[in-house]
């Protein structure tokens, strides 16, 4: 058997280091080739990582959340390829000695030794294992293991806190619903209690990593350093409203107009007058920057979590290219994933 080491690929431009956001094989595992074994995160995206080799896996570099420089090896896997030290040389004599009478032969008479036909004999003359007698499965009528009894979360939770095996209770629906947890307690000689007022459950720590780990980052850093405040206004937006509707109309290939692109271009043209509205300040050389291009974030909503993409240098667009700028942001966040590979 070989080993292969499994490196951590250049994937991507400046990136030195990855985060492990989730495995997808574990140590004694029989892998594939092409097979997804780990997610990598970067500033940049997620990447999806897949083994060059197929094989079992011995190694793995580290848990969820820990980083993993750039050239280090992420995976180790055992090869079924065979051990060159192990092969005969090609050359090699067989010193067992000889039966009495016996000679060697020649190069011309070992060619003409059927040493096919002595290996088919061998193997023929090998016993068949004897399979192991059919087990039919049983048919007869048992409760069904919990694992596979249909219930909706929030059951399962209550009959978690209560102590009670879903698989014992009998049901006239598809699944199992609050109203038979309650005929299973009243059967038992229990008392129907107030939903939710079951013993208090164990404190749990989650671990944050990946995606989740950059937006809280994000978030506390943005409460930090930067000021917030809310304005609240009324405006009548009729004939904006009757704008949008006939531009949408006459829009042709261009994607459908929603509000979101007109509240930004009247923000492009209002920030010049509120230069402090768009600044940011440096408390370490205590000065403000008034920045003349408007970057405007983007909350979008994720599998993840919500995630903010920017839209750079709004004061230049139009309405039109600020529709598909939204819509090819909001496709990135939520599906800005790419393979790599060694």
């Amino acid at each position: 058997m070989a080993r292969f080491e499994f490196k951590l690929p250049d994937i991507g431009e400046g990136i030195a280091e990855a985060e492990i956001v989730a495995w997808h094989v574990k140590v004694g595992d029989t892998i594939a080739e092409d097979q997804q074994i780990a997610d990598m995160m970067t500033d940049k995206a997620t990447v999806e990582m897949e083994s060059p080799v197929a094989g079992k896996v011995v190694e793995l570099a580290g848990e969820v959340g820990d980083q993993v420089s750039i050239g280090s090896v992420l995976a180790v896997i055992e090869t079924a390829g065979a051990d060159r030290a192990a092969e005969p040389a090609e050359d090699s004599k067989d010193e067992r000695p000889l039966a009495d009478g016996a000679v060697d032969a020649t190069p011309a008479q070992a060619k003409e030794i059927p040493v096919v036909a002595v290996q088919k004999v061998a193997e023929t003359a090998k016993p068949e294992p004897t399979s192991a007698p059919r087990v039919e499965p049983e048919v007869a009528e048992k409760e069904p293991s919990g694992g596979h009894v249909l219930a909706s979360p929030a059951v399962r939770a209550r009959a978690r806190d209560l102590g009670i095996d879903l698989a014992q209770v009998r049901t006239t629906s598809d699944r199992i619903r609050h109203a038979d947890l309650d005929a299973y307690l009243l059967y038992n000689g229990g008392s129907v209690s107030a939903r939710g007022s079951g013993a208090p459950r164990k404190d749990e720590t989650i671990k944050v990593v990946g995606l989740r780990r950059k937006i809280a980052e994000n978030m506390q850093e943005a409460k930090r350093r930067i000021p917030h405040f809310t304005l609240v206004e009324e405006f009548d937006v009729t004939a904006l409203e009757e704008t949008r509707a006939m531009m949408n109309r006459d829009r042709g290939s261009n994607p459908k107009l929603t509000l979101l692109p007109f509240l930004i271009t009247a923000m492009a043209r209002a920030l010049p007058q509120w230069p402090m509205l768009n600044a940011t300040y440096d408390d370490d050389a205590n000065v403000i920057t008034r920045h003349g291009a408007l970057h405007l974030g983007m909350a979008t909503q994720t599998d993840n979590g919500l995630m903010v993409a920017v839209i750079r240098d709004a004061q230049d667009k139009s309405v039109w290219q600020l529709a598909s700028e939204i819509l090819r942001l909001a496709e990135a966040a939520r599906t800005g994933r790419q393979r790599a590979r060694s």
